[in-house]
């Protein structure tokens, strides 16, 4: 159903809910102002586009999301991903990126691809995770030391030894800030649960810095003046060859969206006993997207932290979420100027909690316990988000995990001769009612017959050898067959038909029938040896045992014949 939930629940809105969710949209506004900040620079953008991020995909994901209590802004996920686009194709590329990004999610919603976000391996989204986790930890050395460096290297390895080399210009006023920082976000909800701890610990250390007048790059000091008016609407200049560039990350920012988005969905369902929509999700997304980029956002997803916040505090249904980008926007008009003084320090502190937070660190325990497929996408995903890209890590991950599931599905596929199966009902009436049973193979095919299953069936039919005068294959347990499994079927027939072998399909299923039809296979053998039952198949084994000439010998003869040759 595409219709966002704003309009679903308004029709029962009642003044007690509105009071519930403006309370609760203000806290939320409170806990994402740091954050948005924090994340905006560590992505490699100025402050204030975090911001903008959070004030205007916020209010398009609220007022058009398919989630009642659905947050939207920058995330952390989008962090590494984000930093990359920058450091390669500037702040213009990011913008493209994020456009295309939107459309792509936009398209993904209107396909209904949304109930396929859920076919993603936990063990791929928890490597990830987990992955960025890392590297936003990794990000954040310098400023949560004072690190006096230029420019910090991209690469994993490389951003390491440079920290190395300058760890020597350690700030110790730096790493006061930040240590003081992370002591209130741990002990502040000890004292108060409803105030976020982040939210104190910034303006307590912003002003134990301006009173002690510390020497610790603030915000100010690093960026300048901050704007306080939201941007005008900004095109970026498009180019196909940009385009064609920024393909592989845009896809990247739309599948890691949709990603996170709908597991904070699907979070948020639990807790409130919902039902969101997740192609009206995914629209909603796309459009917060391309609107955050036109006017010089970052991308936007919904956020589980902020998302499960505005549950705590009674939030219900998507105007809590308007009242946030309301009272985000309202702060960044009266008191972006305040914002410079924030020491950088403390953010520093902010995202590393929150890479903490993120990181399931428990999974490095458990993988061990794990499947060896699920370790090996664990940790293969893990290593190629820490030491090469998020891009590559996704995109090996799912292939990897698509060879994986098509290895284990053909290793459940089995084909087995039946008349060695003396428990098997079919094969006891076989025997009890057809004459020279000798002459008569039965095999089964069980699961499903695609190509990860067909050459195991070639196999059997090249070890059968010379087929028998009957051959049936019952197909009672396939629910599924692609056209790699026909041509195979088609093989077989080639061989009976060079063999006078009568080919009957036994109790086969609605769609490998309807693939054979289609391919023309079943006029080719005959509508009439697709046999629904057992009788079926002994009456026409009957007839073709009894009706032909049917001389051992000469069979005999023929078989050593041809092993001659």
């Amino acid at each position: 159903m595409l219709i966002p939930k704003s309009i679903t629940c308004i029709k029962s809105y009642t003044k007690e809910q509105f009071i519930k969710d403006f309370i609760s949209g203000i806290i939320v506004a409170i806990i994402a102002l740091p954050l948005s900040i924090a994340l905006a620079i560590a992505s490699g953008v100025s402050p204030e586009k975090g911001l903008y991020t959070a004030i205007i995909g916020g209010f398009i994901v609220s007022l058009l999301g398919g989630s009642k209590v659905q947050i939207g802004g920058p995330t952390a996920a989008f962090v590494v991903i984000v930093y990359g686009i920058i450091e390669k194709f500037g702040i213009e590329g990011l913008f493209i990126a994020t456009i295309m990004a939107g459309i792509f999610l936009i398209i993904m919603g209107l396909l209904k691809f949304g109930s396929l976000i859920k076919y993603i391996p936990s063990s791929i989204t928890t490597g990830f995770t987990n992955g960025i986790a890392v590297v936003l930890l990794s990000t954040e050395i310098k400023d949560f030391f004072g690190l006096h460096m230029k420019n910090v290297p991209s690469h994993f390895i490389e951003k390491l030894m440079a920290y190395f080399n300058n760890f020597h210009t350690i700030n110790l006023q730096s790493l006061l800030i930040s240590l003081l920082t992370i002591a209130i976000i741990i002990l502040w909800p000890k004292l108060n649960k409803r105030i976020p701890g982040a939210f104190i610990a910034i303006i307590t250390v912003t002003l134990v810095a301006a009173f002690f007048k510390l020497n610790v790059t603030t915000i100010g000091s690093q960026f300048g003046n901050l704007s306080s008016s939201l941007p005008r609407p900004n095109f970026p200049n498009i180019n196909f060859a940009m385009i064609n560039e920024l393909m592989l990350p845009a896809l990247t920012i739309a599948i890691l969206g949709s990603v996170e988005s709908l597991l904070s969905a699907v979070v948020s369902d639990r807790i409130i006993s919902g039902n969101h929509r997740s192609n009206m999700e995914l629209i909603a997304q796309g459009f917060a997207n391309v609107f955050s980029a036109v006017f010089g956002g970052i991308p936007v997803t919904g956020a589980i932290a902020r998302t499960a916040a505005n549950i705590k505090n009674g939030g219900r249904t998507p105007v809590a979420g308007i009242v946030h980008a309301i009272t985000l926007l309202i702060i960044m008009l009266l008191f972006i100027p305040y914002v410079k003084l924030i020491p950088m320090a403390s953010l520093a502190a902010v995202l590393v909690v929150i890479a903490y937070n993120m990181g399931d660190w428990k999974a490095f325990k458990l993988v061990f316990k794990s499947p060896k497929s699920d370790f090996l996408l664990f940790i293969v995903t893990f290593l190629l988000t820490v030491f090469l890209d998020l891009v590559v890590a996704i995109g090996i991950g799912v292939v990897l995990s698509s060879f994986l599931f098509m290895r284990k599905m053909g290793e459940l596929t089995e084909i087995k001769y039946l008349l060695d199966d003396d428990k098997n009902k079919d094969v006891s009436e076989f025997i009890e009612n057809v004459k020279l049973s000798d002459h008569i193979s039965i095999y089964e095919i069980s699961g499903a017959f695609f190509f990860g299953a067909a050459n195991k069936f070639i196999t059997v039919i090249r070890e059968m050898g010379i087929p028998p005068k009957v051959l049936i294959i019952k197909m009672s347990k396939v629910p599924f067959m692609d056209s790699t499994a026909y041509h195979s079927f088609e093989m077989l027939n080639d061989i009976c038909k060079r063999h006078n072998t009568k080919l009957i399909i036994l109790k086969i299923q609605i769609q490998p029938f309807a693939m054979l039809k289609k391919y023309g296979f079943v006029d080719m053998i005959g509508e009439k040896n697709f046999c629904s039952s057992v009788d079926e198949a002994i009456e026409i084994s009957n007839n073709v045992l009894n009706n032909q000439d049917y001389n051992i010998n000469n069979i005999q003869i023929y078989n050593n014949t041809a092993a001659e040759s």
